[in-house]
C-alpha cells in the first residue's frame, strides 16, 4: 500500500486532501461559489462574457410557478429540466420528444414515456430543494436539449457526452470526455456509471477510458473503441474553458462543454469542486501540470493565449503515466 502511494506521488497524482486544502480553499473564495453553484447565474454571467450556452426557455422558482410548465414548453418538443443548484447529475430530466398519440406525454432520453403531471411533480421536488447542494429551496431551469455531434455516436448510449476541462489559474490543465452509458441512464456523470475518456490536450484526441475507477478500452454498451476520436472545435473549446476563469473568478475549476450538432460548442456549466478521476482517465497526475502552470503563469495572457500554451505544454506523449 505504501509503495503504491509513493509511486502515485512520484507520478504527480493529486489527492483529495491536497486538492481541497491547497487549491479549492486557497483559490476559490466562497463568496464566488454562487457563480458556479447556481446554474441560472452561471448562464447569465457566461452570456454577458459572450460565451455560447444552451437557450433558457424558462425558470420555475416557486411552487406556484409549476403550473407554467406547459406554457414554457408549448413550442418545444425536446428540452432539459435541471435544478439550478444541483450536483452530480441528480434531478436532471432529458426530454427528447412528445408522444404522437398522447399530447400530454413526453419521451425521455431512455425512450420511456413520462406524463406532464409526472414532470410537474418532478419540478415541484426540484423547487422544494430535493436535489439542492444546500438542501434549501431551489429553482428549476428548462432549457434547450443538446443534440450531440455525430462524432460521438458510437461511444455514447442514449445521452449527450460532455467535455470536462480542469482549469488552473486560467490555464487548461487536463481534460476528459464523459460518455453516457446504459448504467448512467444516458447521463454524462462518472458517479452514475458514465465512462470518462482522457483527452490529449495538444491534439484534442481521446485516450483510453475509465469506468468505475477501472481502465477500459471500449464502451460497455456499444463495444466501440474509446481512444482515437478527434474532437471537433478543439481550439474553441479550450479557449472557452480558459475564459471560465474570468467569468467565475475561481482559480481551480471544472468547465463542462458540449458540442451540439447544429450550434457547435456550448458551455454547459462550471464546477468549483471538480473530481479527480480525470487523472485515471488520462493516466497522468495533475500535480505536475499545476507546477508547470505556476512556472509559466502570466497574468496578462488572454484566454486564447493560455489555451495555446496548454496545447504546447501538455501533450500526453511527454507525460509520465501513473500506470507505469
Amino acid at each position: 500500500m505504501f509503495a503504491t502511494a509513493r509511486k502515485l506521488r512520484e507520478a504527480g497524482v493529486l489527492g483529495l486532501n491536497e486538492r481541497n486544502a491547497e487549491f479549492i480553499m486557497l483559490l476559490n473564495p466562497r463568496r464566488l461559489y454562487p457563480r458556479v453553484d447556481d446554474k441560472a447565474l452561471t448562464k447569465q454571467l457566461a452570456l454577458e462574457a459572450g460565451m455560447a450556452v444552451p437557450d433558457l426557455y424558462g425558470i420555475i422558482d416557486n411552487q406556484g410557478d409549476v403550473r407554467r410548465f406547459a406554457e414554457i414548453v408549448a413550442d418545444h418538443d425536446s428540452f432539459v429540466v435541471k435544478p439550478a443548484q444541483g450536483s452530480g447529475g441528480d434531478g436532471i430530466l432529458v426530454i427528447t420528444g412528445r408522444s404522437k398519440r398522447k399530447r400530454d406525454c413526453f419521451r425521455r432520453s431512455s425512450g420511456l414515456l413520462i406524463t406532464e403531471a409526472e414532470i410537474s411533480h418532478h419540478l415541484s421536488n426540484i423547487v422544494s430543494g430535493q436535489y439542492s447542494l444546500s438542501g434549501g429551496k431551489d429553482k428549476a431551469l428548462i432549457e434547450y436539449c443538446v443534440h450531440f455531434d455525430p462524432i460521438f455516436a458510437e461511444v455514447s448510449y442514449q445521452g449527450v457526452p460532455d467535455i470536462r476541462v480542469i482549469v488552473y489559474r486560467g490555464y487548461p490543465a487536463m481534460s476528459m470526455v464523459r460518455l453516457p452509458t446504459r448504467a448512467s441512464d444516458g447521463k454524462a456523470n462518472l458517479h452514475q456509471g458514465a465512462v470518462g475518456a482522457g483527452v490529449d490536450i495538444a491534439l484534442g484526441e481521446t485516450l483510453n477510458g475509465v469506468l468505475n475507477n477501472e481502465v477500459v478500452d471500449d464502451h460497455p454498451d456499444t463495444g466501440a473503441l474509446i481512444a482515437g476520436l478527434k474532437i471537433p472545435h478543439w481550439d474553441f473549446i479550450l479557449e472557452s474553458a480558459a475564459r471560465g476563469y474570468e467569468v467565475s473568478g475561481l482559480g481551480y475549476l471544472g468547465v463542462d462543454m458540449v458540442i451540439d450538432a447544429d450550434r457547435g460548442p456550448l458551455m454547459l456549466e462550471m464546477n468549483a469542486r471538480p473530481g479527480l478521476n480525470i487523472q485515471i482517465a488520462n493516466g497522468i497526475g495533475l500535480a505536475g501540470r499545476i507546477r508547470r502552470i505556476d512556472e509559466i503563469y502570466d497574468d496578462a495572457a488572454t484566454p486564447a493565449e493560455r489555451a495555446a500554451i496548454a496545447r504546447r505544454e501538455f501533450s500526453a506523449d511527454r507525460q509520465i503515466s501513473i500506470f507505469q
